[in-house]
């Protein structure tokens, strides 16, 4: 469960120069690494950031529409538990035409910050380890996966489960969000805190997390962990 952690940021007005400062110290050498986030609306500050398209001739509202169509195929399926692989790969699909419209430094735009739902990944045990293996969805029912951003640099995970129909319970984990470059974040976490019941504990040991932010706007962030995962992210309202 540690090592694979939650690894756990609607529209631009086209595109600007984002003015955003950089949040994060950068590692002068490049790793293969990866992340993303979201945060309430009523938080996020007026900011301007520029879009990085491989099409010269953007259209307008395509980011937009592209964003509901994966909302729209990911939405009940127990963050992809539910889909075919037919369906996996559209949801790859949108997500890589998604990918053409990322701000040109995901890491230093102020939306990473927030909190977001996990609804898809495309590896079942990435988000949640064993709790969410097919051995373990029998007996554990996931209810919310959420991760946390918080400036400058804290990540926290959070898996809320009902064990056995009737017994609640969460694990957590704090890490330290450490940019690798314009799009790679590396995330350290502390040991998992395990709550069932009344009965709280702490297990396990350090863990590390890797991930890239392939888009993000203010509805939802996509990621790619470092062994090829692709994660969806939903700002929690």
């Amino acid at each position: 469960m540690a090592a694979s952690s939650l690894a756990l940021l609607s529209s631009f007005r086209g595109p600007e120069l984002c003015k955003a400062k950089s949040l994060f110290s950068h590692s002068k050498s490049p790793s293969n690494v990866s992340f993303s986030f979201q945060c309430r609306k009523s938080r996020i500050p007026s900011f301007l950031c520029s879009v990085s398209v491989s099409d010269p001739q953007v259209l307008t509202g395509r980011p937009g529409d592209l964003v509901a169509s994966i909302l729209s195929k990911v939405t009940e399926t127990d963050r992809g538990v539910l889909l075919t692989k037919e369906q996996q790969e559209e949801v790859t699909q949108v997500a890589q035409e998604l990918q053409k419209y990322c701000v040109a430094a995901p890491v230093k735009c102020p939306l990473i910050f927030g909190e977001w739902d996990v609804v898809y990944c495309s590896n079942p045990t990435s988000p949640g380890g064993g709790y969410r293996s097919a051995l373990g969805r029998l007996f554990f029912r996931t209810r919310e996966m959420i991760q946390a951003v918080e400036a400058p640099d804290t990540v926290r995970n959070k898996v809320s489960f009902s064990a056995l129909g009737f017994l609640d319970g969460e694990v957590s984990l704090k890490g330290k969000l450490k940019a690798l470059d314009d799009s790679w974040i590396q995330v350290i976490f502390e040991a998992p805190q395990l709550k069932v019941g009344s009965v709280e504990f702490q297990y396990g040991g350090e863990s590390e997390v890797k991930l890239q932010i392939t888009y993000i706007d203010e509805k939802i962030r996509l990621g790619k962990g470092s062994r090829g995962s692709l994660f969806v992210f939903q700002r929690r309202e």
